[in-house]
């Protein structure tokens, strides 16, 4: 017996019940535990999940620069028609959109994607007549079978929009515990209104596991170890954010077996108070470091700098331990956004409601990324 083999068949006989949830109006019945498939590196933990029975899996064009998409379509082949798979754009012209569209099929290995995001929509004015002709056109082709945008920030005001605007069937969201009650009332109102709703930075960026001895780039490795690992806090986490049954799934990047085992849990356990209180000490160490994604930065800036873009960004490198994507995604950035330097400013202009420490936060994310 191979040692992958052997590996699966220990987990065979106490493998955990697989719960559903109804998709929005779509008729897809989703695991409330979904896989996010950003940071996975081994293909084997997707196709036990999927073995498991796991339903969803979600990828982008534009993750481990364009080759998550290849690996997890090898993961799932032969699978395809049991399973729900996603993927995104970044595309901003409906051509654009159209052949990143073809291209995430040929490396997925499928002839249709059953949601296809437009990615990281975070303003109304993001999502254009021309991106929204493209999904039409798509569905139309039989290559999608639902529209959906994905946003970040704002969320109590792009929901709505979206809802109004009567195009998009699902929405990724951001959602998590350190958010204010406003975004999961746009949820709730969103779901009322028959779209599927699926969650994201569930975890709240800094609860990822710190794994081979990552160093954090000049974080202080073995009291954040100590921290981020706390026991059942990343499971608190994911119980919290599905306790609202207007979420459909979450979509969790799980990158080891061990992972999976943990988080598979959720769908069976309540979330309770000692839940509770894990989560309400994590805050206590979040407040002044985790970006809410709440949107009330926007355009504060007097130097135009996109602070809760920025911001994501160094969660990336600190939270996920993943320094490449980070990086990338900060040099996509202007060059006059990337070529400032918040320590030149004697005080910073955005004070951050929830009480970030913007202009220390940005600093470090420049002098790390930059």
């Amino acid at each position: 017996m191979t040692p992958l083999l052997a590996r699966r068949s220990l987990f065979a006989a106490s493998e955990p019940a697989v719960t559903y949830r109804d998709l929005g109006k779509t008729g897809l019945k989703v695991t409330p535990l979904s896989f996010g498939c950003m940071l996975v590196g081994d293909q084997s933990v997707i196709e036990r999940a999927a073995d498991i029975g796991i339903a969803h899996f979600d990828t982008a064009r534009s993750y481990q620069g364009g080759n998550n998409e290849r690996m997890v379509g090898a993961a799932l082949k032969g699978k395809r028609k049991k399973l729900i798979l996603s993927s995104k754009s970044l595309a901003r012209t409906r051509a654009e959109a159209l052949q990143q569209l073809d291209t995430s099929l040929a490396e997925l290995g499928t002839d249709y994607l059953d949601i296809w995001y437009l990615h990281s929509k975070n303003k109304p004015e993001d999502v254009t007549d021309d991106l929204l002709s493209a999904q039409e056109a798509a569905k139309k082709a039989g290559k999608i079978r639902f529209a959906g945008v994905s946003t970040h920030l704002d969320m109590q005001n792009m929901l709505p929009f979206l809802v109004k605007r009567g195009q998009t069937d699902v929405v990724l969201t951001s959602y998590n515990f350190t958010m204010s009650p406003e975004v999961g009332e746009a949820i709730r109102a969103a779901r009322a209104a028959g779209m599927g709703i699926i969650a994201m930075k569930v975890m709240a960026g800094g609860l990822a596991r710190i794994r081979r001895g990552d160093r954090l780039y000049g974080a202080d490795p073995s009291a954040l170890t100590a921290t981020l690992r706390k026991e059942g806090s990343m499971l608190a986490a994911l119980k919290w954010t599905l306790r609202n049954r207007s979420v459909d799934a979450a979509i969790i990047g799980m990158t080891s077996m061990e992972e999976l085992d943990e988080n598979l849990r959720a769908m069976s356990e309540p979330f309770r108070q000692d839940d509770a209180q894990r989560l309400a000490a994590r805050m206590a160490h979040l407040a002044s470091r985790y970006c809410r994604m709440c949107g009330a930065c926007g355009g504060r800036c007097p130097r135009n700098l996109p602070v809760a873009d920025i911001l994501r960004h160094l969660t990336y490198a600190e939270a996920y331990g993943q320094f490449p994507l980070a990086r990338e995604r900060f040099l996509e950035l202007p060059e006059t956004v990337r070529s400032v330097r918040c320590r030149d400013c004697s005080a910073c202009a955005v004070q951050c409601p929830n009480g970030v420490a913007v202009q220390a936060r940005l600093a470090r994310a420049q002098a790390l990324l930059a």
